[in-house]
């Protein structure tokens, strides 16, 4: 790499066009875990939000300490920024019309529009047992070396 220079990078702005990143959250020994995940930032709230399994190593981990970052990459990898915070997890729901599951229906309209059935998309969180992550930012960084 010939003349890398870092350049004023909007690490918010990032963290809102993407939509891959890597989950950290704390393992019972204090090592991190890590996990690929499909987040979506909402700038105004100041948080991230992500669905989730109940029963996986990262919802266990939250449920222990709610402690997490999220980062995320520029497609050309070039870039990248980081966001800290605290989780609260929402579900899972046992009732495709009750409120943990009406929360995953609102993470999906805002972070991919209307879906084409409602119905089995609900269905679907509750089977899968199905858990919203709301990461409430305190502290964003990274950087963009292009």
């Amino acid at each position: 790499m010939q003349n890398a220079t870092v350049t004023d990078f909007d690490a918010r702005a990032l963290l809102a066009e993407s939509r891959l990143g890597v989950l950290a959250t704390i393992k019972a020994n204090g090592l991190p875990q890590l996990s690929p995940i499909t987040p979506f930032y909402d700038k105004d709230a100041g948080q991230i939000l992500v669905s989730v399994t109940e029963g996986r190593a990262k919802t266990a981990n939250l449920r222990r300490d709610p402690r997490a970052a999220i980062e995320v990459t520029r497609a050309d990898g070039w870039a990248w920024a980081t966001a800290e915070g605290t989780v609260e997890l929402i579900g899972p729901g046992s009732d495709p019309n009750g409120p943990e599951v009406e929360a995953l229906v609102d993470y999906y309209r805002r972070a991919a529009g209307e879906h084409p059935d409602w119905d089995e998309y609900r269905a679907v969180m509750v089977a899968d047992r199905r858990v919203l992550l709301v990461l409430t930012v305190t502290h964003v960084y990274g950087q963009s070396i292009r």
